[in-house]
């Protein structure tokens, strides 16, 4: 089973539309799978992203422009996600130190227990690459860094 199958065509240009669009593809079918394993948990691929940065990042708080520049998706409504994180108690906002006038974002102790459960269930996000092997992994991020770094 292939492409051709799945989006039910069998003609392209050439090998690298067809690259491109098994690429958009593909990304459409893991958003699918992942979606599932964050509703588990009431959020979305992007409020666990920010979650993620914000753990990474403990305990300095953020901006709202550091975190998006940090995000895998950017995104310019990084402010109404983090407003949303903040209503489920998962981060809190604090006064810049530098400049008052500034508000910041930090996680909070929710936040970081909402993640460790996450991280339990690591494997069943893995699933999702499990045809693959590890290798095969390591090949495949290596071959999109390559198309990201080479567009530049």
């Amino acid at each position: 089973m292939g492409l051709e199958q799945d989006i039910q065509q069998t003609r392209f240009r050439n090998a690298w539309q067809k690259a491109s669009i098994n690429l958009i593809y593909t990304l459409g079918w893991m958003k699918d799978k992942t979606r599932c394993f964050f509703e588990s948990e009431d959020i979305t691929a992007q409020q666990f992203n920010i979650l993620r940065i914000l753990r990474g990042s403990f305990p300095q708080p953020l901006s709202t422009l550091q975190i998006r520049e940090r995000m895998l998706e950017k995104m310019s409504d990084t402010s109404r996600i983090v407003d949303r994180l903040i209503t489920k108690g998962l981060v809190k906002k604090v006064v810049c130190k530098s400049d008052r006038r500034l508000v910041d974002v930090i996680i909070t102790d929710k936040g970081k227990k909402l993640l460790e459960r996450l991280d339990e269930r690591q494997d069943e996000m893995d699933k999702a690459l499990g045809n693959l092997s590890e290798k095969e992994a390591e090949q495949l991020s290596e071959l999109l860094d390559k198309i990201r770094h080479g567009a530049e």
